[in-house]
């Protein structure tokens, strides 16, 4: 048996490892919407925070179905804009998200005018009202969407939405993909002010309408801060610059304990006019306390400034990204 008929079974299931988690991530996202989001009247921005904003005005039409009629014409025109950019996964996973949301619905709502009015409080027979528990119902529903969503993102897929209309505004406006995703959010979270605070098309103004929009902005904040969790990790590196009189010691501890290398930077005292080499040093987060004591050990009077490495390229580290990896920021 030869190495290719070998790896071929592994590529197999990393394929099909692929497409499983897009589709527990969609999975994950929509329960987050069905279950945290949509009966509270949150607004989270993207297609379906558009999609509660409509429910509201019409509530014979499911949130997942104003998802679909958004998400369909914005896929369409992706795929005549971009081409091959636009991928299979996206599409997919956009064409299931809603789908799912809708059935997910019909299943933990008792009846059909249940259904219609999205009342927690016939939301799994009432078992999970957290009507009285808005900031608890607005975090969980922003965890789980943004696992969700970075579950999705990891297989090199997206969920469409506003991620279709900032690469839109990006092309044709010229405005940077993550001020058009804001600006298409802010418009979303802004039309759920009009009509769920302030009654617009619904004629029944709610009386917390402010408080269901600072909710909501502290979801999308939230769901993104998971999002970039899921792709980046919980910590970023640490960058330290260290000047000392106590080189080979630093060396035999960088090399030989801490198992990483370093580099040398020429440098001059502006004080003195000294010429000096100054080490430029990357760790772990955890491994910073480490070298700040053996720093302290080896010379007391050593200067050390440690920042933080936003990301880290090479041995030891992360693996460069494809070319059209979907990153975080």
């Amino acid at each position: 048996m030869d190495a290719r008929t070998l790896l071929e079974p592994m590529g197999s299931w990393a394929w099909w490892r692929s497409w499983i988690l897009i589709f527990v991530g969609c999975s994950i996202m929509g329960a987050g919407f069905v279950l945290f989001i949509n009966p509270y009247n949150f607004v989270p921005g993207g297609v379906y925070g558009m999609g509660i904003v409509l429910h509201n005005i019409f509530p014979s039409v499911q949130v997942g179905t104003f998802g679909y009629m958004f998400d369909v014409p914005l896929m369409f025109t992706a795929l005549l804009v971009f081409g091959g950019q636009f991928g299979t996964r996206t599409v997919l996973a956009a064409l299931y998200t809603p789908g799912f949301m809708n059935i997910l619905t019909r299943l933990v709502y008792p009846t059909e005018e249940a259904v219609r009015s999205l009342d927690p409080a016939l939301l799994l027979n009432g078992h999970l009202d957290l009507s009285n528990d808005l900031l608890l119902t607005c975090i969980m529903g922003a965890v789980l969407v943004g696992v969700g969503q970075g579950l999705v993102v990891r297989q090199q897929a997206t969920t469409g939405g506003t991620d279709i209309v900032g690469m839109l505004l990006q092309k044709f406006c010229g405005i940077r993909f993550s001020t058009g995703i804001f600006l298409a959010d802010g418009f979303v979270v802004m039309s759920g002010l009009a009509v769920i605070g302030f009654g617009i098309g619904t004629g029944e103004a709610s009386a917390n309408g402010w408080m269901l929009t600072l909710y909501s902005l502290l979801m999308i904040y939230a769901s993104s801060r998971v999002v970039a969790y899921m792709l980046d990790g919980a910590s970023y590196d640490k960058l330290l610059f260290i000047i000392s009189d106590h080189h080979d010691q630093l060396k035999k501890f960088i090399i030989g304990d801490l198992d990483r290398s370093a580099t040398y930077i020429k440098s001059r005292g502006m004080y003195t006019d000294a010429a000096r080499d100054m080490i430029f040093l990357v760790v772990s987060r955890k491994e910073v306390r480490q070298v700040q004591h053996k720093i302290k050990e080896i010379d007391p009077r050593a200067f050390v400034v440690v920042t933080d490495a936003y990301e880290t390229f090479g041995e030891g580290f992360k693996q460069f990204p494809d070319k059209n990896e979907i990153q975080a920021e």
